[in-house]
């Protein structure tokens, strides 16, 4: 069997980002890959400007605390002031550009009314630093420089960095598009009777919002017949114009399994063997597809059919796929060290296992009772993937590896 690392290199050693580049208005590309990485346009902030409400002073006139000084002007935000003549002050608003010749801004709790002569003045409770309360000129954000790598993902973090350095748009990778369909006479959907010996596709309606949430574009063919043509059909159809054709169950050696020759007639397969618990086998190949004179290829994987085990291989396996074809560079979710509330005695000697599992109060990993492929219960139940070594029991106390759910499906 391959190890999971070895199973997974393999795949992201032949994914490679989808070609087509599209430039979109940041209100419309958060959740996209970055293409192209991007520099500023201007320094952020442009200009010296107060951190604080309160009054822009030069150093060298507040000799004392108490000093009270004539208030020449106000500056406001989105205003540039005069340059601030020796022995005044000037009564500022936070994020207004500090008057050339002043050197520190002091907050209004500091301050308080006075007069000098005739004219309203400030009186400074305080003794100020050079600098204090100015945000320097490009401090945050340098003019030029870079801000945003290729093959980032644009958060709502990103999408406000674009947004500060001035630009409108962005130029992201196109969405990855994903065939998918189910093969079993077994399978009914949701809504419809359930005949002797008939079982719901759940598989069908996880993959579908897996994908979706991670942003692809999903083409679902449905359920096809339990035949060689109906398969290769499929596989024909689901080619022609996407970039990954995913399916669960099927690809094995049975008379009624028609993916693997199916998939072998209309390209190439490589089956796996992962020594991971749950979710073994793995197909992975490609689909040869004509569209006019333009041939190509689309990538074929074929899940396990169980459901637990369809599930936990997309995350693993498929997840950073897909996210290698977006052309994102990091792929790998962050794995946590936790202490565990849990004892497993039923250590697998020669697979990694992925035991579902939740948080507690005390934030010690608890595993869920029943660990089967078929358990889907215990993927609501769970906040997460505990990655147990092969051979590896757990006492309570011990030390796991813990990735979690929403890390996962982020």
């Amino acid at each position: 069997m391959l190890s999971f690392e070895e199973a997974l290199e393999k795949l992201l050693a032949a994914a490679q980002p989808v070609e087509e580049i599209r430039s979109l208005p940041i209100t419309a590309a958060a959740g996209r890959i970055l293409a192209v990485s991007q520099q500023s346009t201007v320094a952020v902030p442009p200009l010296d400007n107060s951190a604080m409400d309160g009054y822009a002073v030069r150093v060298a006139d507040i000799t004392a605390a108490g000093v009270c000084l004539p208030v020449s002007q106000r500056i406001p935000a989105g205003t540039v002031g005069t340059t601030l003549q020796p022995g005044t002050a000037a009564r500022i608003f936070t994020g207004a550009p500090v008057p050339a010749g002043a050197d520190a801004v002091i907050m209004q709790e500091r301050c308080e009314h006075g007069e000098v002569g005739n004219t309203s003045g400030v009186v400074i409770n305080h003794l100020p630093r050079e600098g204090e309360n100015i945000r320097r000129a490009g401090e945050d954000i340098s003019l030029g420089a870079e801000i945003l790598k290729a093959g980032v993902k644009l958060r709502p973090q990103e999408i406000a960095l674009a947004a500060s350095a001035g630009l409108p748009e962005l130029p992201v990778y196109r969405r990855v598009r994903v065939g998918v369909f189910f093969t079993g006479d077994e399978l009914v959907q949701p809504g419809e009777p359930l005949p002797p010996g008939a079982i719901y596709n759940s598989n069908r309606y996880a993959l579908r919002a897996l994908l979706e949430g991670m942003g692809c574009e999903v083409r679902d063919l449905g359920a096809v017949a339990d035949t060689l043509e109906a398969t290769r059909d499929a596989l024909r159809r689901a080619a022609a114009d996407n970039d990954l054709v995913l399916t669960s169950g099927g690809v094995s050696v049975g008379e009624e399994d028609h993916v693997k020759p199916a998939v072998e007639a209309e390209g190439r397969l490589d089956m796996w063997k992962i020594a991971i618990k749950p979710g073994k086998p793995l197909a992975f190949g490609e689909i040869r597809k004509q569209d006019g004179n333009t041939s190509g290829k689309a990538w074929f994987l074929g899940l396990p059919g169980n459901p637990v085990a369809a599930f936990v291989t997309f995350l693993t396996m498929v997840r950073p796929f897909i996210l290698r074809l977006q052309g994102a560079t990091s792929v790998a979710p962050r794995v946590l060290t936790l202490p565990s509330a849990s004892v497993w005695s039923k250590a697998d000697g020669a697979r990694l296992e992925f035991l579902r599992a939740s948080l507690n109060a005390q934030g010690a990993v608890e595993l869920y009772k029943n660990q089967g492929s078929a358990v889907v219960t215990s993927l609501c139940w769970s906040d997460g993937l505990v990655l147990n070594p092969p051979g590896n029991t757990i006492a309570v106390g011990d030390t796991v590896r813990f990735v979690s759910f929403a890390e996962l499906l982020s």
